[in-house]
């Protein structure tokens, strides 16, 4: 066969297959083919665990779903108890009170602080013709005991109005003396105008009235010494004369802590 009968053959038959020609239909069909396949990928990358993500099924492939654990909580109950009733009945310018105070009263109180309910009381003898109070150490014992109930009333958490008590009964022969309220009162954040306010009071009666009513509870106690400490509503033990007496159940702050803490467990 000649050259030139190779080259005019079969003219219908190209020797290279002629290439494609994209049609615009052809162009969308690949665009969106692209835009889902990046979606599903970057869906899965955000969602490494997602079940139908490929490598969270081949990493757990063949393993069986265990069951959710169950956590279950023993919550106890709470328990409410009953303050423990504890009172102190003394005169204000009595040397019994400043031993039963500093010896008992207040270290038994930094024990038991949440688990009684504390009363302070006085000592004195109500009188009919003046409706006022008549005191063993005199009217200055009178004006003692007011301003130690104005603090009881202005200040009710003992942690207060106990010590300020407690640093005038360390001096009860100057009560009531200004310069030593003063003293007393700016050494545990009392205010001196507002005790003061409260002690002359509509002319001294709101406080000889806050007086008289103190004492007819330690009246109707039968309490007659100071001082005298009752427990549950009951006489726990007297300080008279130097002496701790009526204490069946022992004068020590351990004795009367237990004393408290039985009390108290048994109010649930």
């Amino acid at each position: 066969m000649g050259m030139d009968e190779r080259a005019s053959g079969n003219p219908g038959m190209p020797l290279i297959p002629p290439r494609r020609g994209l049609t615009p239909s052809r162009f969308l069909l690949a665009v969106a083919y692209i835009i889902v396949v990046g979606f599903v990928y970057c869906f899965f990358q955000q969602n490494p665990n997602h079940p139908l993500n490929p490598h969270t099924v081949y990493k757990h492939a063949g393993q069986q779903p265990s069951a959710p654990k169950t956590v279950i909580k023993v919550v106890e109950p709470s328990v409410e108890r009953e303050l423990v009733p504890l009172e102190a009945h003394i005169m204000s310018k009595c040397p019994d009170a400043k031993d039963c105070l500093r010896d008992l009263v207040l270290p038994v109180m930094q024990r038991t602080l949440d688990k009684v309910n504390f009363t302070l009381s006085f000592i004195g003898r109500p009188t009919e013709h003046d409706d006022g109070v008549a005191c063993k150490h005199g009217a200055e014992e009178c004006l003692g005991n007011i301003i130690e109930l104005c603090a009881q009333e202005l200040y009710p958490d003992p942690k207060t109005y106990l010590g300020f008590v407690m640093c005038l009964t360390r001096d009860y022969r100057h009560i009531p003396q200004r310069g030593l309220i003063e003293d007393c009162a700016l050494e545990h954040a009392i205010d001196f105008d507002k005790l003061n306010k409260c002690a002359t009071k509509d002319d001294g009666g709101y406080g000889m009235g806050m007086l008289r009513r103190s004492v007819k509870r330690t009246s109707a106690a039968g309490v007659t010494k100071s001082c005298t400490v009752r427990l549950n509503e009951e006489i726990y033990c007297v300080r008279d004369n130097g002496q701790w007496k009526e204490c069946p159940h022992g004068s020590s702050v351990n004795d009367l802590v237990i004393a408290i803490e039985k009390l108290y467990h048994q109010n649930a």
